[in-house]
């Protein structure tokens, strides 16, 4: 799932390309993406789009007139700009919002530019709203999202992990209630720079492990970020380059210590940490083997 960096950088791009352009006319080809009727999708025609920003892990695509399009890509989904129009064969794309006229980006000079919204898989689960602005912050999508953990993560970080009880870190830091952006992805790099157990409870962090995990959030998004300013450029790849240093690296010695990255498997995701400096030698139990032994 494309977390706080990975949709930060889409919209930065999309931003500096789109911002002032003239939307010609849209259409929704993945109908059940559409989540809004009023004010139709078609009320966007004909208008500019003013900002392309980022909140938690969503995006917002301001439109004159006092108009939003909030966008959460989901698993699967990539929003992004093509020099090209979808073929009607195209079965990925969900949404489609036609550009007018040329620009530095639209292959000869022509008005063939579009942003396009494609999810890839089955599960169909990426999804646009088409809000007016001032109903933006209440939609439930936003109102119930905790505040972003860049560019600077909330003061009151402890407070709102000491809220949640003895859950465990892992959880608590993507619960976007809690904290806006950060998925599995990220997690698992925050952890292992903070040196914490993903299993830490929540509410038993002392002052220096608060500080430690602060500043972990704020220079593990800040560096991902920096490396994305230099290597992601339009048009902007359906895989990004994430510099991981444990995620998906079971198996490898730890970048720090060389000790072998360790990893624990879900049922749809895979936690990966380092025992010596995470869990003072530790090897958590797989939950793979678990139910294979039951």
């Amino acid at each position: 799932m494309p977390e706080l960096p990975e949709v930060e950088i889409t919209a930065r791009r999309l931003h500096e390309a789109l911002a002032g352009a003239e939307i010609e006319s849209t259409m929704a080809p993945g109908i059940n993406a559409l989540k809004t009727f009023d004010p139709p999708l078609h009320a966007l025609d004909g208008r500019t789009i003013e900002d392309i920003r980022r909140r938690g892990k969503h995006l917002v695509i301001a439109v004159e007139g006092e108009l939003a399009v909030l966008v959460h890509l989901m698993s699967a989904g990539r929003l992004q700009l093509y020099d090209k129009r979808a073929s009607l064969r195209d079965r990925t794309s969900r949404l489609l919002i036609r550009i007018a006229g040329g620009g530095a980006h639209a292959a000869g000079g022509g008005g063939s530019r579009e942003l396009r919204l494609r999810e890839f898989g089955t599960k169909q689960a990426a999804w646009v709203k088409v809000l007016r602005a001032p109903e933006l912050e209440d939609d439930p999508a936003l109102a119930t999202l905790g505040p972003d953990a860049w560019p600077e993560p909330p003061e009151d970080l402890r407070e709102r992990l000491a809220a949640q009880g003895a859950r465990p870190l892992h959880s608590v830091l993507r619960d976007q209630r809690v904290i806006a952006g950060i998925g599995r992805s990220w997690v698992d790099e925050i952890l292992w720079t903070a040196q914490l157990s993903p299993f830490e409870r929540a509410n038993d962090l002392t002052d220096e492990q608060d500080e430690t995990l602060r500043t972990a959030i704020r220079d593990v998004l800040d560096g991902t970020l920096r490396h994305y300013e230099e290597v992601v450029q339009l048009p902007i790849p359906d895989k990004l380059p994430l510099p991981l240093q444990v995620h998906r690296h079971q198996g490898e010695p730890c970048p720090r210590c060389g000790t072998t990255i360790e990893a624990v498997h879900y049922e749809d995701y895979v936690m990966c940490y380092c025992p010596h400096d995470q869990t003072g030698g530790r090897v958590l139990k797989d939950r793979r083997l678990s139910r294979l032994l039951k």
